[in-house]
């Protein structure tokens, strides 16, 4: 349901001779505006993305819209388009005007509340980031293009309230979201990445984006127009906050600010961020090949510290018989695995649930190292390159060795609680259905020989 809202709006012939007396040194030319002192009625900007129904829209109805202004083309980094938002303080919606007018900051300030009367423009979506304005065709396939400079002021108004100013809404780069898009933002503590150091906002003349980075690694994309007048302005080799309206471009989100005053960096840089680690503690714990059900395979992790261990970075490597090459990996990246705690990974996630009664804690494709058959070697590698961790040897098909685990498996023995880079079969309990070597000629059947998750 579309919710009207009331204003009277008057725009005084003072305000015009204000405007004009700013000018007038400046050579445009100034389009007549027409002064409304009647009633109208406005709708939510998210009422108005409702009629949006999956092409561009010309809007019959006699509706209008109200916002707050939250760009400005004074420095020239924005061209030919107007941002606006709900509310001055904490938005919950923005939208953007296409429009054909040059020092549009001259009429239509950062802050200052704003009317729009809808009938006869063009309503459109691209990406999320939905836009009002007139009429572009190409082949017959109409977009939203700019309001021509004649009908700019028929239909963009200005109201008599104060102008307060916007305060910008104040976010981080992991909590950006499209519910933010043509609002006014402000991130703290980022800085410019390190390889652009030196460099001018922008290239001249050309569209440039500057890439801003926070101390976790997070990336936000800076839009700077090749034309502003801070174009050959150095990026600064501090960190600070950062503000702008955001956008979204070639499916990332984008910042363009306003001026240099939108950038505060006052700060040292974030130091090197470490998050990637090595532990000797965590290890291969048991590997099965059930002779009942190769889709219950799983391969386990255990992590015989107390504390909790990031796995970005690391990975675990299958050597499929006697290869010497690499013929799979687990990327573990994004897991973490709680002290004393294990991690269960398997190739067939259905099966594995139906038949060990839970879920795996990583589900991965086969012919994974979580696939193996019995005569694989497998190695646990930390994020620097360092092997933590090996089952078998590689180079040396498993068939009838001390690790060969066919239809059966391959137990790591409690009182190991720290890998180890050269295999020894001491550690281990092997089942196998052959007994050579040393092994215990026992298939193993699914559920009741394994125990994934327990040691």
């Amino acid at each position: 349901m579309i919710i009207k809202h009331r204003f009277f709006i008057i725009i005084s012939c003072s305000c015009l001779l204000v405007i004009m007396s700013c000018v007038k040194d400046r050579n445009f030319e100034i389009l007549d505006t027409n002064c409304l002192d009647t009633q109208i009625e406005t709708i939510e900007i998210s009422d108005l993305k409702s009629l949006y129904a999956g092409e561009t829209v010309q809007i019959h109805e006699d509706l209008a819209i109200y916002g707050y202004v939250v760009s400005s083309d004074k420095k020239g980094n924005f061209f030919n388009v107007i941002h606006f938002q709900d509310k001055p303080a904490e938005p919950t919606e923005g939208l953007q005007i296409e429009l054909e007018l040059r020092d549009s900051h001259l009429f239509f300030d950062v802050g200052q509340k704003i009317v729009i009367k809808l009938k006869n423009l063009y309503l459109g979506e691209s990406n999320g980031v939905y836009k009002v304005g007139g009429v572009f065709t190409s082949f017959g396939n109409r977009s939203v293009g700019r309001l021509p400079k004649n009908q700019v002021f028929e239909h963009v108004l200005t109201t008599c309230d104060d102008n307060f100013g916007i305060q910008p809404l104040k976010t981080t780069i992991q909590d950006l979201n499209m519910t933010m898009i043509n609002t006014l933002i402000m991130i703290d503590d980022v800085e410019f990445e390190e390889n652009e150091l030196g460099k001018p906002f922008a290239i001249e003349e050309e569209e440039t984006i500057r890439t801003l980075i926070d101390c976790n690694d997070n990336e936000l994309s800076l839009n700077n127009s090749g034309y502003a007048d801070f174009q050959p302005e150095i990026l600064s080799d501090r960190m600070g906050a950062v503000t702008g309206v955001l956008t979204y471009n070639d499916n990332e989100f984008q910042l363009i600010i306003r001026d240099l005053n939108d950038v505060k960096f006052d700060k040292d840089r974030c130091e090197d961020f470490v998050d990637e680690f090595t532990s000797e503690f965590l290890l291969i714990s048991e590997i099965a090949d059930p002779d009942n059900n190769s889709g219950a395979r799983f391969i386990e992790l255990y992590n015989s510290s107390s504390e909790s261990l990031s796995l970005k970075g690391w990975t675990l490597q299958r050597y499929t018989n006697n290869s010497l090459e690499v013929s799979s990996i687990i990327d573990l990246s994004g897991l973490t695995i709680e002290g004393n705690n294990f991690l269960v990974i398997s190739p067939n996630a259905d099966e594995f649930e139906n038949v060990y009664g839970f879920a795996p804690d990583l589900a991965v494709g086969t012919n994974s190292p979580a696939d193996s058959n019995g005569d694989d070697n497998i190695v646990l590698v930390d994020p620097f390159g360092s092997i933590i961790d090996i089952f078998g040897i590689i180079g040396e098909d498993g068939s009838n060795t001390d690790h060969e685990f066919e239809d059966g498996r391959a137990l790591r023995k409690e009182e190991v609680i720290m890998g180890n880079t050269v295999f020894n079969v001491n550690e281990w309990m092997i089942y196998n259905d052959t007994g050579l070597n040393g092994t215990i000629n026992e298939p193993q059947n699914a559920p009741m020989n394994f125990t994934p998750g327990a040691r």
